[in-house]
């Protein structure tokens, strides 16, 4: 028996599957006219009360003006580096907290202009210092993004936290922080013209490896003016604003790159070049100079200048922008460092005896440390040093102070203490020869006991090559270098006398009342030895040695010149002699 059922009863096991079977309908809950316009109050209050708090906290943002004065930007003059030059101009290094070099916008390589509007702020010359479009996006992706995704800051923004860094730090990402630097943006564009705005940002902002600018960065990265970059080279600058560590050329390349060809997307995505030439500008290598960050150059001779500048100028030397001018010869100074390293690498080779200490090569190839030893006044290898001095002028024009100045800054130039052996003899022999001893003064070179210590055997001096050639004139004894002579001179002329005759020569170190200071034993400051035999060059007189030709301001205008200081020493007939 059969028992038929509603055929529309979804339950009904003879439909066909899927047949017969209406799926629930919901309609949507009608709201009420009186819901509808609380929900609309409710929406209208929370952006009133947001609104509120947006223009409360807007108007307190720099209440008190606690904003800084946008005044100074009208007299721009911010911190540059000075640079340090050769004698014929060349470009040593420059010294400076801040490397900088302020160039005008009409000077700027026009890519570079480009460049930074397409990546930085695109609407720049149509906004007043605030980008709505870009305020609106931004909360709509960081809303989404439930994070801090995206920024909205338009190159004047940027500029105000750049100049006043410490009143707008970048760092503070606080509602307040944004507000004030709106502020301060706003005001900027109400009394500055968009030109001048986009100039200062250019050469203020920073731009990695220590360079503040586009001129200095493009110094630092490619060895050229901003003046002279092609579209890639502006590109390259422009990919650095974003994460100036990240996308740095010299320590991330390839990033660098990757973030370079989303700029030139972006140049092309504006008009501003067509497909074939973004192509061609992606695939071109990334070529930094060298010698941007002008490392290995005297590093010795430029460190010597710094201080007496630093001494002189003080704070200014860094902030100025001083040109200094300085008296290196580069091309003697690449021959004095070649020859000095030339002559300790024969030594090491065993030029002059076995040598059984650890070579230069040997200490680099084995150092595994990162330890900070670039203070220490010794090394576990051999040094050596070198200085050319022009006897006229007291000019350095090369100056050698080590064989690795970032393994060891120590200077023996000028801060060793060494015994100068022999080279010492002749100021014994300027002293007799002022005490009235004719050169033609006969002296025996013959076997020397001198007691020094009851309680120590006497102390018997020898000749170079240990053998004694009797009576000689003081003239040729001193042309043979004869040890023995020049110690029984100076015993009879006194300690003290040749102790005086040092000091007129300019050598400020403590030379001790014992005889064998006759044969160079007590320690000078190499530099100071040299100078000395300038007195015989100029006849009586010695230069005291310079490091710098003169130093002019951002304006050329010299500010300082120093002058050849020469000081009489001796009679000029007895240095003649």
């Amino acid at each position: 028996m059969t028992h038929p059922q509603d055929p529309m009863d979804p339950l009904n096991p003879y439909d066909p599957p899927g047949k017969g079977v209406r799926p629930s309908r919901l309609k949507p809950a009608r709201l009420s006219p009186r819901a509808r316009r609380n929900i609309l109050v409710g929406i209208l209050a929370t952006v009133a009360f947001g609104l509120a708090v947006l223009v409360a906290a807007w108007s307190r943002a720099c209440a008190g003006n606690t904003c800084p004065s946008i005044e100074e930007l009208g007299g721009y003059d911010p911190d540059q580096a000075s640079k340090v030059y050769a004698a014929d101009g060349r470009l040593i290094t420059d010294l400076g907290l801040e490397r900088r070099t302020v160039i005008p916008l009409g000077e700027m390589s026009p890519y570079v202009k480009t460049a930074f509007l397409a990546t930085e702020d695109k609407r720049f010359y149509s906004h007043h210092g605030i980008d709505w479009y870009r305020v609106f996006g931004a909360i709509r992706t960081n809303v989404f993004a439930l994070r801090f995704a995206e920024g909205f800051s338009t190159i004047t923004m940027q500029l105000a936290r750049n100049i006043w860094d410490e009143d707008i730090s970048g760092t503070d990402k606080s509602l307040r922080r944004k507000l004030r630097e709106a502020h301060v943006a706003l005001d900027i564009e109400r009394k500055y013209p968009k030109d001048k705005i986009l100039e200062i940002y250019l050469n203020q902002i920073p731009l990695g490896n220590g360079a503040y600018g586009v001129e200095a960065a493009s110094q630092r990265y490619f060895g050229k003016s901003v003046r002279d970059l092609n579209v890639a080279e502006a590109a390259t600058l422009a990919a650095i604003p974003k994460a100036p560590t990240r996308y740095n050329p010299r320590r991330n390349p390839n990033l660098n790159i990757q973030r370079r060809n989303t700029v030139l997307n972006l140049l092309r995505d504006n008009g501003l070049l067509n497909s074939e030439d973004t192509e061609r500008w992606k695939a071109y290598p990334l070529l930094l100079s060298s010698h941007s960050d002008f490392s290995g150059v005297a590093e010795y001779f430029v460190e010597y200048v710094r201080q007496q500048l630093e001494a002189r100028f003080g704070r200014e030397l860094y902030t100025s922008g001083y040109r200094i001018y300085t008296t290196l010869d580069l091309d003697i100074q690449q021959a004095a460092e070649r020859a000095l390293e030339a002559r300790l690498e024969a030594i090491e080779s065993g030029a002059d005896g076995k040598f059984t200490h650890e070579t230069y090569r040997q200490y680099m190839d084995s150092r595994t440390d990162n330890s900070d030893n670039n203070s220490r006044t010794t090394t576990p290898y051999l040094q050596g040093l070198a200085v050319t001095l022009e006897a006229k002028t007291g000019y350095i024009r090369a100056m050698v102070g080590g064989r690795d100045f970032e393994d060891s800054k120590f200077n023996r130039a000028t801060q060793a203490l060494r015994q100068p052996g022999s080279t010492f003899k002749p100021i014994v022999y300027a002293a007799a020869v002022e005490a009235g001893y004719p050169l033609s003064h006969v002296m025996v070179d013959d076997p020397l006991t001198v007691d020094l210590d009851p309680t120590e055997p006497p102390w018997a001096p020898q000749n170079y090559d240990l053998e004694f050639d009797g009576p000689m004139t003081l003239r040729r004894a001193l042309y043979l270098s004869r040890n023995i002579i020049a110690i029984k001179l100076g015993m009879e002329l006194g300690e003290q006398a040749v102790i005086s005759e040092a000091s007129k020569f300019g050598l400020t170190t403590r030379v001790p009342a014992f005889p064998s200071i006759h044969i160079g034993s007590a320690d000078v400051i190499p530099l100071e030895m040299i100078a000395a035999y300038t007195t015989f060059a100029n006849l009586g007189s010695r230069t005291v040695p310079n490091g710098v030709l003169r130093v002019e301001d951002r304006s050329g205008k010299i500010v300082w010149q120093p002058a050849v200081r020469l000081v009489e020493v001796m009679d000029t007939l007895h240095a003649w002699l």
